[in-house]
């Protein structure tokens, strides 16, 4: 019961903050950047080294708020493997805005799964350990819900461009067999290529043409794009820069090696979906069954909440789930 108002005090103060956020800060911020913007575009005369001393220089912001920035940027180290996920997954979002999601998330789930499970298991013999463990286990599992949201956004934002990938790099050799840089050719391929490809190209076009040695602009796309094909491919380009050869040539063979992997991927994939389809039913069939089960005879559910063992039996089946559910996600992932 000490824990409730606690948790609703500060659940309370995190709405009011945001909503501040929400129609205070954020449209003054908006207003301040669309002045500088026009600001910018309105002068003359700036010199070319000075924009690229900009650009170069130029931190991203981890939050829109002041205060949060600066204590993040304190911490950076710490939440640099989050800026690098929203990064990879192509939000548009802030690490801040992430941290203050998943901590709002949590905090309600808390609340709710505190209220929901206190009323149920209120006069059960130890209930009150129960409810506790249920709803810090239910807000954790919200707590992670951002975080889940944006591997799933990066998982499908990788695969995209490892559709588009043997495209960009049949555009780039041709630029080559025109007679055009190597430079130039990345320009085309991020100017003419859509999401995600060109984006990313278009990154490492202005990497190196603002003063990043290639070699280091290479690197840096690698570690932007987590995918075998784009490493494959700064490998390759950087053993042509030391060694020499003919780049296009080696950039068709790396096209053809990877539409080779994907005529492989799929027939993998239609070999695999009867285990797939097989995984996701023994997954999905017990707890949804159980409450079916629960709902159509809530005598069931009363002698399964009601008892301490039938608690500990719900536990159990939990946790089994959970690892089937991983073992079941082990075998059906076919590594190729």
């Amino acid at each position: 019961m000490t824990l409730l108002p606690l948790v609703t005090f500060v659940l309370l103060f995190a709405g009011i903050y945001t909503a501040y956020w929400a129609f205070v800060l954020r449209p003054e911020q908006e207003i301040t950047d669309v002045a500088r913007r026009r600001l910018r575009a309105g002068k003359t005369g700036t010199s070319e080294s000075a924009r690229r001393s900009a650009i170069l220089k130029q931190m991203e912001a981890l939050s829109s708020i002041g205060s949060m920035d600066a204590m993040l940027r304190r911490s950076q180290n710490r939440v640099l493997g989050l800026q690098t996920l929203i990064h990879q997954s192509g939000a548009r979002v802030t690490v801040g805005t992430v941290l203050a999601a998943s901590a709002t998330l949590g905090l309600l789930t808390l609340v709710i799964a505190h209220g929901v499970l206190s009323s149920g298991l209120g006069s059960v013999p130890g209930g009150s350990l129960y409810t506790i463990l249920g709803a810090l286990a239910a807000a954790a599992m919200a707590l992670m819900a951002p975080v889940a949201t944006l591997r799933f956004m990066r998982t499908r934002r990788m695969r995209r461009f490892e559709e588009q990938f043997p495209e960009a790099l049949d555009l780039l050799s041709r630029a080559l067999k025109a007679g055009h840089a190597f430079t130039t050719g990345i320009d085309m391929v991020g100017t003419e290529m859509p999401q995600p490809v060109g984006p990313e190209f278009r990154n490492l076009y202005d990497h190196q043409n603002f003063g990043m040695p290639m070699p280091d602009a290479l690197k840096a796309f690698s570690e932007r794009v987590p995918v075998l094909d784009a490493r494959f491919f700064v490998t390759a380009v950087l053993i042509q820069r030391e060694s020499g050869g003919n780049l296009s040539e080696v950039l068709d063979n790396l096209a053809g090696v990877i539409r080779e992997r994907f005529r492989v991927k799929r027939q993998m994939r239609v070999i695999s979906a009867h285990g797939r389809i097989t995984g996701l039913i023994l997954v999905c069939l017990p707890p949804v069954l159980g409450f079916v089960l629960m709902t159509v005879n809530p005598e069931h559910r009363r002698t399964m909440l009601g008892d301490p063992l039938g608690i500990q039996m719900l536990a159990g089946a939990v946790v089994l789930q959970i690892v089937g559910t991983l073992i079941i996600r082990k075998i059906v992932n076919v590594e190729y």
